[in-house]
């Protein structure tokens, strides 16, 4: 079935000759041709005398034994004060804390969570729990004590390192429940004497800060991701070792980052994105990784882009929105003549963002698009190639992509047949990868049929729906269960909403599928306001007709104004719970939603 096409490729943005030279990646085209992942595997130096390879050796050991004094952490604390840790301190730290979870017997393949704020000793914790041989799971700090709990159940945690106030009210109230965790560590200042927990501070003065890294296979589970769904319980994808290769590859390809580089990526790493790319990946390539504590504040965060002479910056689309809704005088008050790369991820990028960046910030947006199954970046717009508002951009490097046909019910096709790879232009489908790439995930845990369901004849099945123009280029049209079928059409709700946020009013919109006996479903928009607009009728009629110029027949039928969106914690908008509360179904895994 062709879907209905409600978005565009209009005004790519070129990029100039002297940005394409002075890209890592100056030829797209030419690194598809050439590069192949045992290439990727050669930059790793691997742990010495060929004992496997390890994250926290790739991402720490390896430059403190070569470039001891440059910046590996510059860690910006509630205060606003500053520290910097060098790559041969970072190293002495992490060895500590692996030296801690060998006392605490801890073993290869161990869990150790982390409920933490983005201070140092989250660094320190999550890159010594790897140096150990043991598994990380990282955790998002506004949690509540039961998806805590329940994401400690399922990883089956032995350890935890989290602070004394999350403690109290994240962790106590159900540690009763949690038979497999035993030891508590609690980082910073106030520390209580209780028997169940005890001071990080404490266990890492008492150990040794020479520490030798076990043999460790690529294929040793490094990441337990967790990730919700549409039920109650969130999955748990499992990635090894080996992921390193993809981090480091798509860094520099994606976000065309390198040693010299002061990166700043706003995404937690109770987040997967905040695990591969706000921490493993800057440091595999030497950079400086800003570690900012402090939550958004659209003044400080320009400020901080120009005080801290930013040059990669990596964030999501809600904060970029944010920050376009301030204006462009806020951008001109501060130098930020370093900044040369932003990319964002979380969810799509809508073209009106893109170009303020560029119009406002002096470069594009580049969208990019992974999952926590992927483990890195899959399909990118890249610092040298032109940036076409919308779109997702092409895959990297390494990477290969296909559309799926889907049948009638709007489900991939996967008969006695197999799979079928529509290579047809302008032809929406599920986004299909081909597996093998180093950072796959390797499984979910506990759910192995579930895992299994994912693939089909070789390729991975990710539940997105996209289409593919005729250069190559992908536009994301929404999930699988997001997608509205309505007379016949298959209509993505993110080129709708992208299209209702050319309006100057609208700040965001979200859309979803309401039932109708006769088109099988109605698309209805929710959209929030920018500054200054006021909900009337006027304004809603006004929004109406500007949707049906914008979009035709697959324009909203009905809009809502409302005061916010609900988001999940890590910026993505939770279209599916929207649809619950508006049909009155049951909302599923709230335990990533955003609260005022």
């Amino acid at each position: 079935m062709t879907a209905a096409r409600v978005g565009g490729d209009r005004g790519a943005i070129p990029k100039s000759e002297a940005v394409r030279r002075a890209a890592r990646m100056p030829d797209y085209a030419r690194a598809r041709r050439t590069f192949s992942w045992s290439g990727a595997r050669a930059q790793m130096s691997g742990l010495p005398d060929g004992r496997g390879l390890n994250i926290a050796h790739e991402a720490v050991d390896r430059h403190a034994a070569t470039r001891p004094d440059a910046v590996a952490l510059r860690v910006v604390d509630g205060n606003g004060a500053t520290v910097e840790v060098t790559y041969s301190e970072l190293r002495r730290r992490t060895n500590r804390f692996a030296d801690v979870l060998r006392g605490l017997g801890m073993c290869r393949g161990d869990r150790v969570f982390t409920l933490l704020p983005r201070t140092l000793d989250l660094y320190v914790v999550a890159l010594g729990t790897l140096k150990a041989g043991c598994v990380l799971s990282p955790l998002f700090s506004a949690f509540g004590p039961e998806p805590v709990a329940q994401r400690l159940r399922l990883g089956e945690g032995r350890v935890l390192v989290t602070t004394p106030r999350l403690h109290d009210r994240r962790v106590r109230p159900v540690r009763d429940g949690l038979p497999a965790l035993q030891h508590v560590l609690l980082s910073g200042d106030g520390v209580p004497g209780e028997s169940d927990a005890s001071s990080l501070a404490a266990a890492l003065a008492g150990a040794d800060e020479e520490f030798v890294i076990p043999p460790t296979d690529p294929e040793d589970v490094a990441l337990l991701h967790f990730t919700s769904g549409t039920t109650g319980t969130p999955k748990g994808a499992v990635h090894v070792h080996e992921a390193v290769v993809a981090h480091h590859a798509t860094a520099a390809h994606a976000l065309d980052l390198g040693a010299d580089d002061v990166f700043w990526c706003t995404a937690d790493p109770g987040w997967v994105t905040g695990t591969s790319y706000g921490t493993i990946a800057p440091l595999t390539h030497g950079a400086t990784l800003l570690v900012d504590e402090r939550d958004f504040d659209a003044e400080r965060w320009y400020r901080t882009l120009a005080e801290q002479r930013i040059s990669v910056w990596y964030t999501a689309p809600t904060a970029l929105r944010l920050l376009a809704r301030h204006g462009a005088a806020a951008v001109a008050r501060h130098d930020l003549s370093a900044l040369r790369h932003v990319a964002s991820v979380g969810e799509p990028l809508n073209a009106e963002v893109v170009r303020w960046s560029y119009e406002v910030l002096g470069t594009p947006a580049h969208d990019n698009w992974w999952q926590t199954e992927t483990g890195a970046i899959m399909i990118s717009n890249y610092a040298a190639e032109e940036v076409r508002p919308g779109s997702m951009g092409r895959p990297m490097p390494g990477i290969e992509a296909g559309v799926l046909e889907r049948g009638p019910d709007g489900r991939a096709l996967r008969g006695p047949a197999g799979v079928s790879e529509v290579t047809a232009p302008d032809i929406e489908g599920e986004l299909a990868l081909r597996a093998g790439w180093p950072s796959m995930f390797r499984g979910y845990l506990h759910e192995d049929e579930r895992y299994a369901a994912s693939f089909a004849d070789g390729w991975y099945l990710t539940g997105d729906v996209v289409r593919r123009d005729a250069d190559g280029w992908f536009w994301f049209a929404g999930r699988a269960d997001d997608v509205i079928k309505t007379a016949g059409h298959l209509v993505g709700p993110f080129e709708v909403e992208s299209a209702l946020m050319a309006h100057p009013a609208v700040a965001e919109a979200a859309v979803i599928g309401t039932p109708d006996p006769v088109a099988g479903e109605l698309v209805k928009a929710f959209v929030t306001l920018r500054p200054g607009w006021t909900p009337d009728d006027a304004l809603h009629d006004e929004l109406l007709a500007f949707g049906r110029r914008r979009l035709g027949s697959v324009a909203p039928r009905e809009i809502t104004v409302a005061p916010d969106l609900p988001h999940t914690r890590s910026g993505k908008i939770l279209r599916r719970l929207l649809r619950a509360r508006e049909l009155g179904l049951p909302e599923g895994d709230l335990s990533t939603v955003e609260t005022p």
